[in-house]
């Protein structure tokens, strides 16, 4: 059996023997009718448990339109002009939307950035500011003890808006929904209290119903108020092929379940071997963009099983507080003690790998110096097929492959 994997910017045939090889998982076929911005004006006319946008705002109304920042695939662009047509047919003036960018913890963006996300058309026509976790409004707490601090301009406007894209999320279950919300518009604080949940086994990609980060999330839009969510679904080459409007829950499992039809593969059985790839540039950048696949492989790999994990890493490790644990941590384990003690942004994800250890090996395939990956308690392999092989030689001549080319986006489900 030959598959073909992405590594940086290049395309990468392996061969498994035919005895050992279990499955490939790749995204389901699913019958599509409207897609691209056809697809968004459908939605918006025909939302889900909701009237439509122009039906909900009205006159005089101040609104603000919450949306993904430059590290999110969400195309902006195309989406936001189609909302601020809704909301003009409704007697809103330009002068009375903002469109806020998302930021959570990340950094700021230039005026080209924040023109780059939005499109031309848009950004000429009105307000668009990066959130603010240092002007916020205190609205409450959530059952968990999650303050609601929101930006400012967001708490105070009379009609709130989300938008986002929906995929798998390694412990909120899913992105989208009021996940523009929580961490989007929240404060340092806030966001650290929701995702120290992430420990918890309940809190995993593709669950929404007892993930008590998910929950918490919904708690805190809810806390808000969150007036119409506009939420997509990207193909592999990040063009929507479809779209949810309308209520912030109904709306956003509907498109969940969607994405279920199309990325949530059912496996025959778990694999001795799992051999998972980002996706090749700029998914495997760096190690700290990568983690999303390796986090989709761990539902697929059997106990003291191997992950042969793919991601040039051409940038290294990536965010500062990932690299800080990556490298600072005595045992693995130990980052799992410490982010139930006390957790950080960016260690999250270096725990989340230390959890993905303490049921399988990884063989890390990257460009990183092998001493080095050895010091961040991974086994380094320059080659791929070298990797698979080594990696078959260790569970046994009958070992099952299990192949996930697409592991950033197909989730495994027994």
């Amino acid at each position: 059996m030959q598959a073909e994997f992405g590594f940086n910017k290049d395309k990468i045939t392996v061969t498994v023997p035919d005895k050992n090889y279990l499955t490939t998982l790749v995204p389901n076929k699913v019958e599509l009718d409207l897609t691209g911005e056809a697809e968004v004006v459908r939605a918006l006319q025909n939302p889900i448990g909701s009237p439509r946008l122009k039906d909900i705002v009205k006159k005089g109304e101040k609104i603000a339109i919450i949306t993904s920042d430059i590290t999110r695939p969400m195309p902006s662009y195309k989406v936001i002009p189609h909302v601020l047509d809704e909301l003009n047919e409704a007697g809103i003036p330009d002068e009375d939307i903002t469109v806020v960018f998302a930021l959570g913890s990340h950094g700021g963006h230039t005026e080209e950035r924040k023109r780059q996300i939005v499109g031309d058309k848009v950004y000429d026509r009105v307000k668009c500011i990066d959130s603010d976790m240092n002007d916020t409004k205190h609205l409450g707490v959530t059952s968990r003890g999650t303050p609601v601090d929101i930006f400012t301009p967001v708490a105070e406007a009379d009609r709130k808006i989300c938008l986002g894209n929906i995929e798998y999320h390694y412990f909120a279950g899913y992105s989208g929904g009021a996940k523009a919300i929580m961490p989007g518009v929240s404060t340092r604080n806030a966001i650290q209290n929701n995702h120290s949940a992430m420990v918890q086994p309940e809190a995993c990609a593709g669950r929404l119903d007892g993930n008590p980060v998910r929950e918490d999330i919904e708690e805190s839009g809810a806390i808000l108020g969150i007036d119409f969510i506009v939420n997509v679904v990207l193909n592999e080459k990040k063009e929507i092929i479809k779209c949810f409007c309308g209520d912030k829950i109904k709306a956003h499992r509907e498109g969940c379940k969607f994405l279920d039809s199309f990325y949530a593969i059912k496996i025959p059985s778990r694999a001795d071997v799992v051999v998972v790839s980002a996706g090749g540039f700029p998914k495997d950048i760096n190690m700290y963009q990568a983690q999303k696949a390796l986090d989709n492989a761990k539902h697929a790999v059997k106990k003291d099983g191997i992950i042969v994990w793919i991601a040039a890493c051409s940038e290294g490790l990536g965010e500062s507080h990932f690299s800080d644990w990556m490298t600072g941590h005595e045992k693995s384990s130990d980052m799992i003690t410490h982010i139930k003690e006390d957790f950080i942004l960016g260690g999250h994800k270096a725990a989340a790998i230390a959890m993905v250890l303490e049921n399988a090996r990884i063989f890390l395939v990257s460009s990183l110096e092998p001493d080095f990956v050895k010091s961040v308690f991974l086994e380094p392999y320059s080659d791929i097929q070298t990797a698979i092989d080594e990696a078959i030689k260790v569970k046994g001549e009958d070992a099952s492959v299990l192949l996930m080319p697409y592991g950033g986006s197909t989730l495994p489900r027994e």
